[in-house]
């Protein structure tokens, strides 16, 4: 025979947690976070950079690889959900890195993680083609040969700018974590000379969970 068992608002009010006839607990979404422990959420929006703080991805990696990142904050967790990659140039075709030949070796993006080992989420992305792919061809807009094409992002070239949603590719709800204080971080590696197109970057979007309030007033 079972315990009969309540869960109830700690508060002292007559508030139960209900379970329905499937076994399942009843709960609802406030929209808004909890207030007890107060926990704040940053918006968080940064272009990868260089260990110098270069955003501007034009460089050749050809002979040393050249790596941009995002690291951890030394005071909040930072939580990533998007990233969007621009890669414009003249003349631009899927096969091809903007309008230059497809890579040689291809550019790397992975999970740095000193004490569990690198996690690749790509490890040759050599043509706009791959970009796109990895971004589950989204977003989709165009056709033809102007499919997932934008005109006149870097003065009169077009680009292709494919955004990749970590929740939807992954399916990692609360995007990659970067531990606050720690060596990990999301880098994306360069081993082919790109500086002949006319813009890459990548632009990143998330939050930082400032737990406890800390340094939180109302």
């Amino acid at each position: 025979m079972g315990i009969d068992t309540r869960l109830q608002d700690g508060g002292g009010s007559r508030r139960f947690l209900k379970v329905d006839r499937n076994r399942s607990a009843l709960t609802g979404v406030t929209g808004f976070p909890p207030e007890d422990p107060k926990t704040i959420l940053k918006p968080f929006v940064s272009l990868m950079a260089n260990a110098a703080g270069a955003t501007s991805m034009l460089v050749d990696g050809s002979v040393t690889t050249k790596d941009f990142f995002i690291e951890s904050d030394p005071d909040y967790d930072r939580q990533v959900l998007t990233l969007a990659f621009t890669i414009a140039d003249a003349g631009a075709t899927f096969n091809k890195f903007g309008n230059i030949s497809a890579l040689s070796n291809g550019c790397q993006m992975f999970y740095e993680d000193k004490d569990l080992g690198d996690v690749f989420l790509s490890d040759a992305l050599k043509s706009n083609f791959d970009f796109v792919q990895i971004c589950n061809f989204k977003p989709a807009f165009g056709g033809g040969t102007s499919a997932f094409k934008s005109s006149n992002v870097e003065g009169s070239s077009e680009a292709y700018n494919p955004v990749l949603d970590v929740k939807e590719v992954f399916g990692l709800q609360y995007g990659v974590k970067i531990p606050k204080g720690s060596n990990k971080k999301i880098v994306f590696r360069i081993r082919d000379d790109v500086s002949g197109v006319d813009r890459f970057d990548i632009k990143v979007f998330g939050y930082d969970v400032v737990h406890n309030g800390e340094g939180y007033t109302n």
